[in-house]
């Protein structure tokens, strides 16, 4: 750094190297700078005006809102001083970071605060409201935390001689996925799940006692995405010792706080069960939680680099790569992978710079597991509606809140506007109206010609055949007879909006129950998929009664944020490089099984299904 910058401070704060000078002109004076201290140090670099030279907050906001054009619609401007970062958020960020970051430059220079960007969904997200501002009140921890981590990261370690990874949920099986990662010095989680359809602890929950060490030892958790089955048991280690980083993309933050609070109440009133953590556990989750965008290279311990790469399953679903020791092996935990065409996201990621043990998802792995066209499900879904609305029918789809319900809407929405006449009203109700939200505030990680709609201010899902469900009440949705299409979590019917519309909707022939997405076998959806016509529920009396089931069951295949078998095999062989060995995990018995062996036959490589509780030395 030039003398004249006046640097005061050096530290480590989490991923990044922050740098404290007194002198920031001197600093812009090199525009190449930045560039040969993130190379030099091999880190991200943060650069910061040291906390004595910070401009008075009052006269900073009105330099900061005569600096920001009027059209970038800014929605808060929040300083947080521990941090000396002034965070602005706006339903235009582009707006307010200028050509080439001019903007941003001119805060800096005018204010001494260091600007942070943030793009506000362009509809309301409680989710976010809370995540951004506990961000800011919670700074004093939050950075001493960061500083904790960044210390620890930059330690040395000897080399290692081995390593190790051992399956502790969601192989052979679907649910409650957990992988370790070990070497001599490194234990890294990637994911820690539940089964959202049973109750049963045995079966729920990974086997993380079975893992040979204290909950505090752990170093890492790393979540590919925002799903129950891969991010639900989270709090559970913060409840029980662990206080490390959980690295994830910030979508991913977003959907595990929103989906693990509507599962403390899932537990309570439908599974009538003790959640195995409390609210304030998420809460301490969530300071702990270090967010990290797609392809950055970052250190998560001393001798292990994590990347994360579109996976194309959820918003902000990721494949993990990990590069162990100075390049001993490096990994590829597939996660969920959507390798085909979906109207919201590019097809998941297979280019990686090396790969030597690649482990895969099998939930369509099975030999007959061929999904139909797509172009053929969107018209056959459009039929099926069409043949019940014109019959003055309700059309009841159970949809996951996080993906599946995004997709749904888009390809409804579509089809209204292509036809004048489509007047049906959709309601959403649960949490899908929240997730939807966090996808217009993510639209970076949506395909190029959705992206286009919500920066152009025509966002889908803000269409006007959609309606909210939230304050009306589902008995004056379903009572009149006029035709409408509800989209309802949760996806397999084992509680929530979908099973209450389900009760009022079950006895009435011209109504229909349409599944769209993967129905686990213990779940009610399957049971009803499978052809069950009366349901064993207990009424409001406290007796058990019987629910008929006179609607129109059916199955509209294609809508799966999976790839379905074809898709893991062109995934397979678009892998560059191809790996030397391949685990399948995420499926049935039968299917992880069937898979492996037909991966074996066609890349002539080491293949095994793994089942939950083995553990293999990779080196």
């Amino acid at each position: 750094m030039p003398g004249n910058c006046e640097v005061t401070k050096v530290e480590p704060e989490g991923l990044s190297t922050v740098i404290y000078i007194k002198n920031i002109q001197a600093f812009y004076e090199n525009d190449r700078l930045i560039k040969e201290l993130a190379s030099a140090l091999k880190k991200k670099v943060t650069i910061r005006v040291d906390p004595t030279g910070l401009m008075q907050e009052d006269k900073a906001r009105k330099i900061i809102e005569d600096l920001i054009p009027k059209e970038a619609e800014i929605k808060s401007i929040t300083f947080v001083p521990e941090m000396c970062e002034v965070r602005i958020e706006a339903i235009k960020p582009g707006l307010v970071i200028g050509k080439g970051g001019s903007i941003l430059k001119e805060v800096m220079l005018q204010t001494s605060w260091s600007p942070v960007t943030l793009r506000a969904p362009t509809m309301p997200s409680r989710t976010l409201d809370g995540l951004r501002k506990s961000s800011a009140l919670e700074a004093g921890e939050r950075k001493k935390f960061l500083v904790s981590i960044g210390k620890r990261i930059c330690q040395s370690a000897p080399p290692g001689d081995w390593i190790r990874v051992m399956a502790l949920g969601g192989f052979r099986e679907i649910g409650r996925s957990c992988l370790l990662v070990q070497t001599p010095h490194s234990k890294v989680l990637i994911d820690c799940g539940v089964n959202p359809a049973t109750s049963d602890p045995t079966k729920a929950y990974p086997y993380l006692n079975m893992a040979g060490f204290s909950l505090k030892d752990i170093d890492a958790v790393v979540i590919s995405h925002g799903h129950m089955d891969h991010m639900g048991f989270l709090p559970y280690l913060f409840a029980y010792g662990y206080d490390g980083p959980v690295y994830c993309t910030p979508p991913t933050r977003d959907f595990t706080v929103l989906l693990q609070q509507d599962y403390l109440n899932l537990c309570n009133k439908v599974f009538n069960v003790d959640a195995p953590y409390k609210k304030k556990d998420i809460q301490k989750q969530m300071q702990h939680m270090i967010t990290v965008a797609y392809e950055e290279v970052v250190d998560i311990t001393p001798e292990i680099k994590m990347t994360l790469y579109n996976a194309g399953h959820i918003l902000g679903s990721a494949s993990v790569h990990l590069h162990i020791g100075e390049g001993a092996h490096n990994l590829v935990y597939s996660a969920d992978i959507k390798f085909g065409f979906t109207r919201l996201f590019e097809p998941a990621n297979t280019r990686f710079p090396r790969l030597e043990t690649l482990f895969i998802e099998s939930t369509y792995g099975g030999r007959n597991d061929i999904s139909v066209n797509r172009f053929e499900s969107e018209k056959r879904l459009m039929r099926i509606i069409r043949e019940t609305t014109d019959k003055r029918g309700k059309v009841l789809i159970p949809v996951f809140a996080v993906g599946r319900s995004q997709e749904l809407m888009l390809v409804i929405e579509e089809f209204a506007r292509r036809d004048p006449n489509f007047n049906i009203p959709v309601y959403i109700d649960g949490m899908v109206l929240e997730a939807s939200a966090i996808h217009t505030a993510y639209p970076e990680y949506l395909r190029d010609q959705l992206q286009r709609r919500i920066l152009s201010d025509r966002s889908p899902f803000e269409s006007p055949i959609l309606k909210v469900a939230k304050g009306t009440s589902k008995e004056s949705i379903v009572s009149p007879d006029e035709p409408a299409i509800i989209l309802a979590p949760s996806g397999m019917l084992t509680g929530g909006p979908s099973y209450e519309y389900l009760k009022l909707l079950a006895d009435d022939a011209k109504n229909t129950l349409i599944f769209c997405g993967y129905q686990s076998a213990l779940s009610l959806g399957s049971k009803i998929q499978r052809g069950m016509k009366e349901i064993p529920m207990l009424g409001d009396d406290g007796k058990m009664k019987s629910l008929k089931i006179n609607m129109r069951v059916e199955t509209a295949e294609g809508f799966s944020g999976h790839s379905d078998r074809a898709q893991l095999m062109a995934y397979l062989k678009n892998l560059r490089p191809s790996p030397e060995r391949v685990f399948t995990m995420h499926g049935d018995w039968n299917k992880t099984d069937e898979f492996s062996r037909s991966i074996g036959s066609m890349l002539r490589k080491e293949t095994r299904a793994l089942a939950d509780l083995e553990a293999l030395r990779l080196k």
